[in-house]
């Protein structure tokens, strides 16, 4: 496929998937977009947001017009690692002779909403790991592979913290991206009010197949990027770090730990998919800044005196761009 025709296959299946989520969904662009980026580089996704604005409705009716199998677990305290990966069941066959059987879990579906995933305890987060990662999971040694394509997207509330467990460094870094919702606005939410409280049931139609989803993967992958953008996202994420010869001040004054290289290789990723959705063939130092709130907000972690003074991890970032960006300049 030429790259011409390539980028305008990807920009008209974004176009209609937006279309048809518009039926449903009332605002939340921001959120639609960068969910059809993580899909289209492999990525899963973490949503942060009150309970409310349409996670939920978001993710199911997503699954639905792209045709993929949906699945959900609520993530609760008392929620096993069995509940979610399966299990086998001892059973009998008609000469009653007994047999291990295994039934499989909610993990597998394709498009898996994991519902206030830090209300489960770090032995269950944990199940979720090697699915993530892999795209399989074992059980009693026996491995299961996972259908293609593959993605998470778990949601938590940031405010009730009660009786929650925190993710851990190296599961939060699986996500591709680390979303925020915010609240309607006015007029979006009289639209929202007509829709739900009326007779409204508009007829969804399947936009794009699992098949492509997988060619459109290895398309984004030849996607060529220039020397001085990958430096560009490479100076951001390793401003990230505090080490002593950081230049940035709020860096190395209240970070504890930096983006690993998987933030890097995020940051080049979305910024492909956000050059083509927006009809240019090779990404810019403007996607760059665009895409690098979402990935890396994720993978710096503050320290205490950042915590303490309610330090923002986006103002981190927003300083690390200008800084990076004068660099540059000079």
């Amino acid at each position: 496929m030429k790259p011409e025709e390539a980028v305008k296959r990807i920009v008209d299946n974004f176009t209609a998937l937006r279309n048809e989520l518009g039926k449903v969904i009332v605002g939340q662009e921001d959120m639609l977009q960068k969910l059809y980026i993580a899909i289209l580089c492999g990525g899963h996704v973490l949503i942060e947001g009150v309970p409310g604005l349409g996670k939920t409705l978001v993710i199911k009716t997503l699954s639905e017009v792209m045709n993929l199998d949906y699945s959900r677990i609520q993530f609760t305290p008392d929620l096993m690692p069995a509940d979610i990966l399966g299990t086998n069941i001892v059973n009998e066959d008609e000469n009653g002779k007994r047999f291990f059987e295994f039934y499989k879990g909610p993990i597998f579906g394709q498009m898996i909403l994991a519902d206030e995933i830090n209300r489960a305890t770090p032995k269950t987060q944990s199940a979720l790991l090697e699915a993530m990662q892999e795209q399989r999971i074992t059980i009693f040694g026996k491995e299961y592979q996972l259908e293609s394509p593959f993605m998470v997207l778990a949601t938590q509330n940031p405010f009730e913290m009660e009786g929650t467990y925190p993710l851990p460094e190296a599961q939060i870094d699986r996500f591709f991206f680390k979303l925020k919702i915010d609240y309607p606005t006015p007029n979006q939410m009289l639209e929202i009010i007509d829709k739900t409280t009326e007779d409204y049931q508009p007829e969804l139609n399947k936009v794009i197949t699992a098949a492509e989803i997988i060619e459109m993967r290895q398309l984004i992958r030849q996607i060529p990027i220039s020397t001085k953008v990958k430096e560009f996202a490479v100076r951001i994420v390793m401003g990230s770090h505090p080490i002593e010869r950081c230049p940035i001040s709020r860096t190395r004054k209240y970070v504890s730990f930096g983006a690993s290289p998987r933030g890097a290789q995020t940051l080049i990723m979305a910024s492909k998919v956000l050059a083509i959705i927006n009809g240019r063939y090779n990404p810019s130092l403007d996607d760059i800044r665009e895409m690098a709130k979402p990935t890396l907000r994720h993978r710096i972690i503050l320290n205490l005196r950042g915590q303490a003074e309610g330090v923002e991890v986006d103002e981190i970032i927003e300083d690390i761009i200008y800084g990076v960006a004068e660099e540059v300049q000079k």
